[in-house]
């Protein structure tokens, strides 16, 4: 297609786009309470003081610290709603955005090119969904262990705008975190990294692993980044080992020789053959024999 043609597919692809997250913000800003109890009873069962006045005066909160869950200022629900239900329409509506953008990309891609990109699809959510949970488990244990540091007689008042922050970027990181090792299959699959040099690495990226783990989570807690960097040690083994065996069968598949199917590769190495005779650039042609033309053509011709 032309180049107007490419922008004009763009544009409607990125109005149905948005057109789907409008409509998914507009239904999920009806629920946005149950939105925001889902990510933040965890932490509120963890380290919250009480949902009801009998839990109130039944809990001992003298001995553990607890946090009050608080809301400041009289615009501040409103562009919690807001923001709550923009984000679940994101999320929600992805599947929507996901297939505009795969409808415009994939014309453009090779066969081979469309197998890869089916894979890391169906590899890569999963992974993302396992670190989105592995985070929304771990984030009421470490809440506690925070909570914990809270001198005794001083009460804690936990935003609820903060709250929904710290647990949507752990989400985000531990989420996006645990696609590392499909990165490094991919780029082993494609030839660009070998296993053996990716086993070589292990003593940097273990290093650079909980670096980035420390400096990724929003807390500055080391069960926090340990928590981040543990999982990632093991889904990076895990990738070494996936890469090694893939190198192992691609040395296998190359002894055995091309396929019956297959056409083998031409050997261009020129031989030595003794001398030969020069080739002059007067007899690259033959010459014409006589000046007469048949049917108006001569004999190069």
């Amino acid at each position: 297609m032309p180049l107007a043609e490419h922008l004009r597919e763009l544009r409607n692809r990125l109005a149905k786009a948005l057109l789907g997250i409008v409509l998914v913000t507009i239904v999920a800003a009806f629920f946005y309470n149950d939105i925001i109890n889902f990510f933040t009873d965890p932490v509120l069962k963890s380290v919250g003081c009480g949902y009801s006045f009998e839990e109130l005066a039944a809990s001992t909160r003298d001995e553990d610290p607890c946090a009050q869950i608080t809301i400041n200022g009289l615009i501040t629900p409103f562009t919690l709603a807001l923001k709550v239900s923009l984000m679940a329409g994101v999320v929600l509506a992805s599947p929507v955005w996901l297939y505009q953008l795969w409808s415009f990309i994939a014309p453009g891609l090779h066969r081979h090119e469309k197998k890869y990109a089916y894979a890391f699809v169906a590899t890569g959510f999963p992974l993302f969904l396992g670190g989105a949970y592995f985070a929304y488990r771990v984030l009421p244990t470490t809440a506690k262990v925070l909570i914990e540091f809270t001198p005794v007689g001083v009460d804690n008042l936990l935003p609820l705008d903060d709250l929904l922050d710290l647990v949507t970027r752990m989400v985000i990181v531990f989420g996006l975190s645990f696609e590392l090792p499909l990165l490094l299959i991919m780029l082993n699959f494609t030839g660009a990294l070998t296993g053996k040099r990716m086993l070589g690495w292990w003593r940097g990226m273990i290093m650079g692993i909980t670096l980035f783990a420390a400096l990724a989570t929003p807390s500055t807690d080391p069960l926090t980044m340990m928590a981040l960097a543990g999982p990632i040690w093991v889904l990076y083994f895990g990738a070494v080992g996936i890469s090694l065996f893939n190198d192992r069968r691609r040395r296998r598949a190359e002894a055995l020789g091309p396929a019956d199917d297959e056409a083998s590769d031409l050997d261009l190495t020129p031989e030595d053959i003794g001398e030969t005779e020069p080739v002059s650039a007067r007899r690259a042609l033959p010459e014409q024999a006589s000046t007469d033309r048949v049917n108006g053509y001569d004999d190069v011709t």
